[in-house]
């Protein structure tokens, strides 16, 4: 059944469906809906169709002029797309009140009960309007980003590891002692140069590239330590060069959100959709945060907020506001179609003119006349540009503490080889710092 809720002269009566349209006056139902349907800006006042202007406009009067039949244009009276009540079961919006829906109207099985639907002039899917991200710059310690923290503190820990590994290997391999003294081969004093200060020594020699000409492995145990540590260093300097470049040239763009899901699993960014939408049957909900798009897309701007829509409405609305843009891709697929009374012969002639002025490339036309906004600005193409301060600063702050570090060291070792001296001496400390 399709429940009549607007009147029309002569209207869409079942004695009409199997004559021919000619000079037929069809009731089109229409939603107001930025670009399928707008009120023209005028000087003059205008009335009835010409009242109206927009894609569904157009395709409405292709499809007239194809088929033959004359039309009048009304605003649906509650302002909805339509759905069923879930207490009375009746429908609502244009299911309810039209003889011919022409509009962003979306082809879902629970339509499909109560109306026919023509070919999609359209193919679209749900998608997430959400505001632009922020760009941000590289940080002072904007060097450390090429790596992740869990590897900069794996990087630590096989560093110390390694270090204490080739400590107890050196000590425990014959062939790491020597005779400090070779001119006196009967002597029984034997060194390792592979005390533990000089296993981490070698280490950071390793890792910085740098090597360490003094301390080289001469048991193959710790050759292989060395070996093995060696290989390490390669790969983590390697990958650390080559992923350098982008985190310190580039801007990068930080959103809190990716997809659906990313939405889902948090409670910081309220999101919602048209209420009696196709979009709202899709997640199943009874709740709806904003009953327009117009409201929804106002809160997107205005608040932390993330709008789901169709992702044809989210293309018109970035071509228009630069700080809007789509998340992620599609949540689902479906097509927009002409509805028309269940059982109604006019569904086929409907179908055959919209592939007909597929074929003839009118669809993508009124699209693109409709969609085309003035555009946003290109992004500034990202070419790689000399390093500042704000970049690699951070490094400097890394050395000025290192030399810090070692003065306070040097004076520490100072201090404590003077205390040695005064105890062997039997000096008190401070002649003994005065020699010095």
């Amino acid at each position: 059944v399709w429940p009549i809720g607007c009147t029309v002269v002569p209207g869409l009566s079942p004695g009409l469906y199997h004559a021919h349209w000619l000079n037929v006056a069809v009731l089109v139902c229409v939603h107001q809906e930025e670009p399928y349907v707008m009120f023209k800006k005028s000087d003059k006042p205008l009335y009835g169709n010409d009242r109206f202007e927009g894609y569904c406009i157009d395709l409405l009067r292709e499809l007239a002029a194809i088929l033959g039949f004359s039309y009048e244009i009304r605003l649906v009276e509650d302002g909805k797309y339509g759905a069923p009540d879930d207490n009375t079961g009746q429908w609502n919006g244009m299911v309810k009140e039209a003889d011919l829906a022409v509009a962003p109207l979306s082809i879902t099985y629970v339509r499909e009960k109560v109306i026919d639907f023509s070919k999609p002039f359209m193919t679209l899917g749900i998608s997430i309007l959400y505001r632009k991200p922020n760009g941000t710059n590289p940080g002072v310690f904007s060097f450390l980003n090429p790596l992740s923290p869990d590897i900069w503190m794996y990087i630590l820990l096989a560093y110390l590891g390694v270090s204490c590994v080739l400590f107890v290997i050196a000590r425990f391999s014959p062939y790491e002692w020597y005779n400090p003294h070779p001119c006196n081969p009967d002597s029984d004093v034997v060194e390792n140069n592979f005390t533990l200060l000089n296993s981490f020594w070698f280490g950071v020699g390793a890792l910085m590239q740098q090597g360490s000409a003094s301390l080289m492995p001469k048991a193959l145990s710790t050759r292989i330590v060395g070996g093995i540590w060696w290989f390490f260093t390669l790969i983590i300097i390697s990958s650390y060069t080559a992923n350098l470049a982008a985190f310190l040239t580039v801007e990068r763009m930080e959103s809190p959100i990716d997809s659906a899901d990313d939405l889902a699993k948090q409670t910081k960014i309220e999101y919602g959709l048209v209420e009696d939408g196709a979009t709202m049957a899709f997640f199943k909900v009874r709740k709806c945060v904003s009953c327009l798009n117009s409201s929804g897309i106002h809160r997107v701007l205005t608040s932390d907020y993330a709008f789901l829509m169709e992702s044809t409405t989210i293309e018109y609305v970035t071509q228009r506001n630069c700080n809007l843009t789509q998340i992620g891709g599609l949540i689902d697929s479906r097509a927009y179609g002409v509805g028309t009374p269940m059982g109604s012969p006019y569904r086929d002639k409907m179908t055959i003119a919209i592939l007909q002025l597929q074929e003839e490339g009118k669809l993508h036309m009124m699209k693109e006349k409709w969609w085309r906004g003035n555009g946003c600005p290109e992004e500034e193409s990202k070419e790689a540009s000399a390093l500042g301060v704000q970049n690699i600063g951070g490094i400097f702050i890394v050395l000025a503490a290192g030399l810090v570090l070692s003065v306070f060291v040097a004076v520490g070792e100072f201090l404590y080889k003077s205390k040695q001296n005064a105890q062997l001496e039997k000096v008190s400390r401070r002649p003994c710092i005065q020699k010095h």
